[in-house]
């Protein structure tokens, strides 16, 4: 059998006993619930983004499904409003989207980048369009110059979905500070992990803020008052303790994504494996590392039997989902064309030089 795709215990032994202090501390305060350990994740979570806020909530998806309800209780979007969002996204992001009874807009990705072809943006905005979901899928940043562009001639919404993105920056700015509003996931693979479900909102609006703050908390600012219908979706204090002590390592573990996904692309050079385009170097932290290739079961198979776990991120695009059936027609060849041919190679910063080497001997091997 494989060594696992990602060795979570090996990455998490390495705060071990700075995460079980916290945990005693957490635990002997008596406070579980949005405490202090989330206000000083909260700030200092905001500061390394570069924004003046984050809201700590319960994940990724109750982020982004956050920030459009957010603005629909704020008066910037109303039901049937379209969102642009890219067709090759993770389920997430749509769901943020339809939760709150906007419309989705699909958009085809850049085959080289995975991102969505900011050159099919602006044709796809309507009279309806309100706001663009950028999602920085892999780790590698979505915004370009001529989206900025394109948001500010339609006065549209920006929202990122830097689930996959904590640290990667563009024109020097890391993701979470570069639209409206921006939404985090913590899972515990994410380059940025908690020891369960987690997640957050950076802005740099004050009433937006305000606004995500009671709706996380039952649509309360006050104990038993409550202004909006929300919803319960609060990062909790052990969570939040635990995030704290890994942020302060986070930019270390990105370098070191860095290096290996650099040994990777310089080494690698099987012709039937498409390697990953990198935008710039700053503009990617490399939460997974994709390759595309026309025989993905056999290789897969294949580096199985050397040792090596892969994953596919992802099958099926969302709109081949049962749970989008009312997409199932639909046409979308790059989109459908990246799905069924990456391939995740290990990203696992527990890895030794010889477990890297042996992946890239793997893949030159391939025949």
């Amino acid at each position: 059998m494989p060594q696992p795709f990602l060795n979570l215990q090996a990455l998490n032994s390495r705060y071990l006993q700075q995460i079980i202090e916290k945990l005693i501390h957490v635990l002997n305060s008596g406070w579980y619930i949005l405490g202090k350990e989330v206000e000083v994740f909260e700030e200092s979570f905001a500061n390394y983004c570069g924004t003046k806020h984050c809201i700590g909530v319960a994940s990724g998806l109750d982020a982004l499904t956050l920030i459009f309800r957010a603005y629909i209780e704020m008066g910037k979007l109303k039901e049937g409003d379209e969102v642009l969002v890219p067709a090759n996204t993770y389920i997430a992001s749509i769901l943020s989207i339809t939760e709150n009874r906007l419309t989705p807009v699909l958009v085809e990705p850049d085959i080289s980048t995975y991102n969505i072809d900011e050159d099919l943006v602006e044709e796809s905005i309507t009279e309806k369009t309100r706001a663009i979901l950028v999602v920085h899928l892999y780790g590698q940043i979505g915004i370009t110059e001529k989206i900025e562009n394109i948001v500010r001639k339609y006065g549209l919404l920006l929202i990122e979905d830097a689930a996959q993105a904590h640290g990667a920056r563009y024109k020097g700015k890391r993701a979470g500070s570069l639209g409206n509003a921006s939404g985090f996931s913590f899972y515990p693979t994410k380059n940025l992990g908690a020891l369960g479900d987690g997640g957050a909102v950076t802005t740099n609006d004050d009433g937006l803020a305000e606004t995500i703050r009671a709706l996380r908390n039952y649509g309360s600012h006050k104990k038993y008052e409550n202004i909006y219908k929300g919803i319960n979706s609060r990062l909790d204090e052990i969570q939040a303790a635990v995030l704290s002590v890994k942020l302060k390592y986070l930019e270390r573990d990105n370098e070191r994504r860095r290096e290996i996904a650099h040994y990777y692309r310089n080494n690698i050079k099987n012709e039937k494996l498409v390697l990953p385009y990198v935008v710039s170097e700053e503009s990617h932290v490399w939460h997974q590392f994709v390759v595309r290739t026309r025989d993905r079961d056999a290789f897969r198979k294949y580096l199985f039997e050397k040792g090596i776990a892969t994953e596919i991120h992802y099958p099926i695009p969302p709109h081949k989902q049962i749970a989008f059936k009312e997409w199932n027609h639909l046409s979308l060849p790059v989109t459908e064309e990246i799905h069924k041919t990456i391939v995740s190679l290990p990203m696992d910063i527990s890895m030794s030089e010889e477990d890297i080497k042996m992946v890239v001997d793997a893949c030159n091997s391939y025949s």
